[in-house]
């Protein structure tokens, strides 16, 4: 069987995962927080006839050899933390992050998720949780008699209470950060979890030691590039095309063997 079916095979292969990551791109162009994929690709073993560098003589040595490759594979997808544009809103508990920095989420079996996406809420308790009712780390409880909400650039939330003039401190948003942003596993519900790649949660206050500010009354738009993300795809297509061109050129060539000879 000829070989360039098994080889534009793999390239089939490869070019319909980085449309569908593409897609997944696209289709979370309005999701707070979102982070764009981009896909890796390698060229797989090659099957090396004639070494290069191999003696054609005993005085003279081949300049480069017979090396037929055998494809391509998706070595894995990469997460492209590059900061969203932010978006100013009115509510006092929407909230974002300008610069490197996760907010800690708990989750109900005691373990930690982090997220970039700060459209906070506040539960039937009080306690400030995303949209997903998960409770925001450290914990912090606003009380029912707050009229008003302000979170500093710092992550300081004060409240005004009726009957009071003072602000009251109700707690600090903290933020945690990785090495290895890229490394963490995305879990979904604009939730991701640590792993070996992305090393250990480093918390610190927003503003300190390379820490991003917080920003109230904002959110943190998707980095998706969709025009960037559109001509992606048409490369993607035309590269999908030129593989299904080799396939059909390769079955002609054996079509071709089978009817004459």
């Amino acid at each position: 069987m000829h070989a360039a079916l098994y080889v534009s095979k793999t390239g089939l292969a490869a070019q319909d995962k980085r449309l569908t990551t593409i897609s997944n791109n696209l289709s979370n162009v309005a999701t707070n927080g979102f982070k764009r994929d981009r896909v890796a690709f390698e060229d797989l073993l090659y099957q090396i006839q004639r070494q290069p560098g191999g003696s054609s003589t005993q005085d003279t040595q081949l300049p480069s050899g017979l090396q037929l490759g055998t494809g391509v594979r998706t070595v894995g997808t990469q997460k492209i933390f590059t900061q969203g544009s932010l978006q100013t809103t009115s509510e006092s508990l929407d909230v974002a992050i300008n610069g490197r920095g996760f907010f800690e989420i708990q989750m109900p079996d005691g373990s930690s998720a982090y997220s970039r996406d700060g459209q906070l809420q506040l539960s039937a308790q009080g306690q400030i949780v995303n949209s997903s009712g998960l409770i925001v780390s450290p914990g912090i409880t606003i009380p029912e008699s707050a009229s008003s909400i302000t979170i500093g650039t710092d992550g300081v939330i004060t409240v005004k209470l009726a009957g009071d003039p003072d602000a009251v401190n109700v707690g600090n948003l903290n933020l945690v950060d990785f090495i290895n942003p890229a490394g963490l596993q995305s879990l979904g519900g604009n939730l991701y979890s640590e792993t070996v790649s992305s090393g250990s949660p480093q918390q610190s206050t927003p503003g300190l030691n390379g820490m991003g500010t917080v920003v109230q009354s904002a959110l943190e738009n998707s980095n998706v590039e969709v025009v960037e993300e559109l001509v992606d795809m048409i490369t993607t297509q035309r590269a999908y095309e030129m593989n299904s061109r080799v396939i059909s050129t390769a079955d002609q060539m054996l079509q071709f063997i089978t009817q004459n000879l």
